[in-house]
């Protein structure tokens, strides 16, 4: 065995339509500037490119790429992650998306940090990756197959890893996303990119590298702390109990649930599909991702015998009360469809959800009712094939509410349909989802967080809600970049001495009058101190927090020049304007002035445009 330290520096570059393949190395600066994972996919991606407008993501040119981490298999916790990275075909704008599968390990272990793949295959394809190159293998007799099907054909060992696609990639549904053990990537159809390669699986043969850390003993002292975190954290405890599903009583309580398409922000029915209901219904167990301190992924047994992954809190959420529906074991049934069939959940059901209103509205023709289950099987098949009503719906709902109408209604942010977090819930989560680099995504900055579920900020207010997302989006970019589980932010900020025991009344009160003291007296040095730990090149936190910033700005510099403007910072009409329910009135978002503010923290001009001056200031220019 191999014994590597770190960084081995080696970029596997792979064209599909001469089936060649070539190494691509690093500088220690660039390496440093951009961490891993999400940063180094970006850098890579734009450095490939010198007209990115002109990529068609589902052509051939188009670069799929798949970063590591620097600190993944070396036992780090939450650490075994990777991300992916394209052009997505539903926004036409950068997508990044991290995962937790096994391919990420069975990767790093064969001696690679990364694998870029451009071209398309004349026939279906596997790729096989070992510490000696690629292979390039014979796929028809995949092709086809479900997720979990097509990885049981492979006959994957404990030493290895697949990224795969099912029949929605194949079908190019630009929402199709893509499979690795039991885990999912790829917001914005990552799975169409692949399909659109011919490509049906990526599989690496790992193990022959083991990966050590260059200052073991700074690491294990790093690890210890960050152990202690994320046990004594109280909100992680909930996450081990209950999974993601600990935040369906909290959109309840809090009002962020999205019912029916986000209409109302609150059901009473909502207590049948909470995270306690699910632990006590399905007798849960755990199943992580490796290397798990956190423990929120769990498997149980549902009324039908059948042994399932238990659904994330989004998957619960959208087709929960997004469609109306308040029977947790269906939901666990479509989940089990959804992940066969490679279809991105959150999307799926936004999209679902905007033809049962539009449908009752009389714009669209359908059978989808908000409350009627009973069609969603078959309309899933549909969609996976884009066969019968199934073609219009892959689509999305931007593309459906240009074409029939609706669009006020039709719940996405850039392209990308909305999570399950209703924004007039919390402000600051509206400002996150509008000015997010991919679009309708929870995780920019989850102002959700410090709002309504820790009650840090107020949610109905615009004040330091700017300061938070800058920070924030900085902080969580830096981890999907160090690639460990964004969800240790929770332990890594909250429970060093000054948070930890700082009264609640007064950390609000500092964390919304005085936001820059606040960041300031916030300790995030673990996530600094896991990378220079691992990989010997020096970084301190400021460091950390400027390549966040860095990672950030690059995303949007690419996004601008992909088309992106200020007129796509912006919310649907529908969490613009107040609303009334059962004599109770919430109040719209107030989103330009955050958005404005937003723009001159970051050093953007007035249309959202990277100030020369800002790219230059973070080596961009």
């Amino acid at each position: 065995m191999i014994i590597e330290k770190g960084f081995s520096n080696h970029y596997l570059y792979i064209d599909l339509t001469s089936r060649t393949w070539s190494v691509k190395r690093l500088t220690e600066k660039e390496l440093t500037d951009y961490i891993g994972g999400k940063g180094v996919g970006l850098k890579l991606f734009n450095d490939h490119f010198s007209d990115l407008a002109a990529i068609d993501p589902l052509g051939p040119e188009n670069l799929l790429g798949f970063i590591m981490s620097p600190i993944l298999a070396t036992g780090a916790p939450c650490s075994a992650r990777f991300d992916g990275v394209t052009k997505s075909p539903l926004t036409g704008i950068m997508v990044t998306a991290s995962c937790g599968g096994p391919f990420g390990y069975a990767c790093k272990t064969s001696g690679w940090d990364g694998v870029l793949i451009e071209g398309r295959s004349e026939e279906p394809v596997t790729l096989s990756i070992h510490y000696e190159g690629v292979d390039f293998l014979d796929a028809k007799d995949l092709w086809g197959l479900t997720t979990s099907k097509v990885q049981e054909e492979l006959g994957l060992g404990v030493k290895d890893g697949a990224v795969v696609i099912g029949p929605a990639g194949e079908n190019l549904v630009p929402y199709a996303n893509i499979c690795s053990g039991h885990r999912f990537l790829g917001r914005g159809g990552m799975g169409a990119v692949m399909g659109s390669k011919n490509l049906k699986a990526v599989v690496a043969r790992g193990r022959a590298y083991r990966v050590i850390p260059v200052k073991q003993r700074k690491f294990k002292s790093v690890v210890r702390r960050s152990k202690r975190y994320i046990e004594r954290n109280d909100f992680l405890k909930k996450y081990r109990a209950y999974g993601t599903n600990a935040n369906v009583r909290l959109s309840m309580t809090e009002k962020f649930a999205p019912v029916e398409n986000f209409q109302r922000q609150t059901d009473k029915q909502i207590e049948h599909i909470t995270g306690e209901r699910h632990k006590e219904r399905y007798r849960q167990r755990f199943s992580t991702c490796k290397h798990c301190s956190i423990l929120c992924g769990h498997k149980g047994y549902y009324p039908d015998g059948k042994l399932r992954q238990i659904p994330e809190y989004e998957t619960t959420g959208m087709f929960g009360p997004n469609i109306g529906n308040y029977n947790p074991d269906i939901i666990g049934q479509w989940n089990d469809q959804l992940n066969e069939l490679g279809l991105d959940t959150i999307s799926t059901g936004g999209t679902l959800a905007w033809a049962m209103e539009a449908t009752k509205e009389g714009i669209f023709t359908s059978d989808l009712r908000f409350g009627h289950p009973e069609n969603i099987t078959e309309t899933i098949d549909a969609i996976a094939t884009r066969s019968g009503i199934g073609e219009e719906l892959s689509k999305g709902s931007r593309v459906l509410s240009k074409t029939y109408g609706g669009e006020e209604f039709a719940c996405h942010v850039k392209g990308l349909e909305m999570a399950a977090y209703d924004p007039r819930g919390s402000w600051g989560q509206g400002l996150s989802y509008a000015v997010n680099n991919r679009g309708g995504c929870h995780l920019g900055s989850y102002l959700v967080g410090p709002e309504a579920m820790f009650h840090f900020l107020k949610p109905h207010t615009t004040k330091s809600k700017a300061q938070w997302a800058c920070f924030f989006e900085n902080i969580f970019t830096g981890i999907n970049s160090l690639q460990t589980c964004q969800f240790i932010a929770f332990s890594v900020l909250l429970e060093p001495p000054i948070p930890r025991l700082t009264p609640l009344p007064i950390l609000g009160f500092v964390m919304s009058h005085l936001p820059k003291l606040a960041i300031g007296l916030l300790d995030w040095s673990l996530l600094s101190g896991l990378f220079e730990a691992v990989t010997g090149l020096k970084m301190s936190q400021k460091d950390f927090y400027v390549a966040g910033e860095r990672i950030q700005v690059l995303e949007r510099w690419m996004n601008i020049r992909m088309g992106i403007t200020s007129a796509d910072d912006t919310l649907p009409k529908r969490f613009l304007r107040d609303t009334e329910h059962e004599e109770e009135k919430t109040p719209g978002v107030d989103l330009q002035p955050m958005v404005q503010e937003y723009y001159e923290l970051r050093g953007y001009d007035e249309e959202g445009i990277p100030k020369a001056s800002t790219l230059e200031r973070l080596g961009l220019s």
